[in-house]
């Protein structure tokens, strides 16, 4: 039987990507996800998918700039199926632009998403956590928080402004009842990068992560290790990044 079995597994940004791979790699080792994203009719062909395999999953629209949404969100895993164990806030977006170019409304969009999006989630589900006396946050980052790279400054920013608080509140909560994990991957074959406006920059990342960006699922059993330890481990940074990566 797998430590991850009877887990009830909230996941935001589960429409593609890490999101997705993570919600299938956990209902096949019997956790039951609850599902959150904006884009609801990806998100109803993967609630498909998983139950044609058995495997109990639910969904709701979430936006994760509405705090409103998150609490919906926790609501929905507690009422369907009595508790919540994880909430893995994996929703997240990247705009790239030397700090010159003064996008100021890509940095908004980053840190509405990247860092309200988190603390909305914490918001939300800490208060079912402590009443449980137990929870596990797992939040995906990003190596561009660990090698600061040109025109990623706000992206890296926001990755590392999560890094910090998830680490604050892990020392907050050395009581046993909490855990957290940040999961920082590298290039992974994902939609993150179709949307940096600049098509040259755009193309060039795009060609760097079909040459050398892991799959989604490499990023997904990383997090079921972290999930599936006992509740007195925890697995608190995982980088997880190709072996050719710089």
């Amino acid at each position: 039987m797998s430590g991850l079995d009877g887990k009830i597994v909230a996941i935001t940004g589960a429409s593609s990507g890490i999101g997705a791979a993570t919600a299938t790699e956990l209902a096949a080792r019997g956790a039951a996800v609850v599902l959150g994203a904006r884009r609801t009719d990806r998100l109803e062909e993967l609630v498909a998918r998983i139950r044609e395999k058995g495997g109990r999953a639910e969904m709701l629209a979430v936006d994760v700039t509405r705090r409103a949404d998150l609490v919906d969100l926790v609501e929905l895993a507690v009422d369907r199926f009595g508790r919540l164990d994880v909430l893995v806030s994996n929703a997240g977006i990247a705009r790239t632009a030397p700090v010159a170019s003064l996008d100021l409304d890509d940095w908004d969009a980053m840190i509405d998403v990247n860092v309200r999006g988190v603390l909305h989630g914490i918001a939300a589900a800490l208060p079912v956590f402590r009443s449980q006396g137990r929870g596990h946050f797992v939040t995906t980052i990003s190596t561009s928080g660990l090698k600061i790279v040109p025109s990623q400054a706000v992206y890296a920013g926001t990755k590392n402004a999560v890094r910090t608080l998830l680490e604050a509140l892990r020392q907050e909560s050395t009581d046993g009842v909490l855990r957290t994990t940040s999961v920082s991957p590298g290039f992974v074959r994902t939609e993150l990068v179709d949307y940096v406006e600049d098509p040259e920059q755009r193309e060039q990342i795009q060609q760097r992560m079909a040459e050398l960006g892991i799959s989604p699922d490499a990023v997904a059993r990383a997090i079921a290790f972290a999930i599936e330890q006992p509740d007195d481990v925890e697995i608190g940074d995982i980088t997880i990044r190709p072996t050719r990566q710089n």
